[in-house]
């Protein structure tokens, strides 16, 4: 008889996309017995779902407790270095195998997106579906396995750099131009375009916690 209780694979999907979308933050203590009750699952696949996190580096011990980690300067630069690397790659291959309706879809996302420009919140779930769909543009599964891993570590960054003062709108200006490249079928250009967005990105995350460090 088929059980309609969650798996262990459901419960790691609940657990990730509670921390994705910011329910627990990075420093956040996850217990066992409250994840259990509050997604409605058994705590065997929740304790199996912990320690799959726990080797993702998602989450790290602080005693005998697990919390969601977090990133320090060090790890922070590598992750983006890591993802420059790879989202030019993955603009690279959309330029040369993008099929003519995901090229329409990309370019449908950018104009929906800027109605999104002032609401840090929203516009970065959209940019995220925004790179995703460039990743699966690439049609190479093994580069998406890999940067869907990168991107969920990027929800150990509690703030976004879209809440940054303009960069919404200058993000957004971005998105349009590696879509133009991916459309040209201009692979350097639109690999460029990209790694160039991820660093812009990353400059103003370096601003932004340089700000917090003088408030503190």
């Amino acid at each position: 008889m088929n059980s309609s209780r969650p798996t262990q694979k459901d419960a790691y999907a609940l657990i990730l996309e509670a921390i994705d979308v910011g329910v627990y933050k990075p420093g956040d203590r996850l217990v066992e017995s409250d994840l259990a009750e509050r997604f409605g699952v058994s705590r065997t696949p929740i304790r199996e779902a912990l320690q799959r996190l726990e080797t993702q580096s998602l989450l790290e011990r602080d005693g005998r407790s697990l919390i969601v980690a977090s990133l320090d300067h060090n790890q922070m630069a590598e992750l983006y270095m890591v993802r420059r690397e790879l989202e030019g790659l993955a603009a690279r291959l959309a330029a040369r195998h993008a099929t003519e309706e995901e090229v329409k879809v990309l370019r449908e996302m950018v104009e929906t997106d800027n109605a999104l420009v002032g609401n840090p919140t929203e516009l970065a779930k959209a940019n995220r579906r925004f790179h995703e769909q460039i990743h699966l543009a690439s049609h190479n599964r093994y580069l998406v396995q890999q940067l869907d891993l990168v991107h969920r570590t990027m929800a150990l960054m509690a703030t976004t750099s879209l809440a940054a003062e303009g960069r919404g709108e200058i993000a957004q200006n971005e998105h349009d131009g590696i879509v133009a490249a991916i459309a040209a079928r201009d692979e350097d250009a639109a690999a460029e375009a990209l790694k160039e967005h991820i660093s812009v990105a990353f400059m103003t995350r370096l601003k932004q916690d340089a700000k917090k460090r003088i408030k503190s």
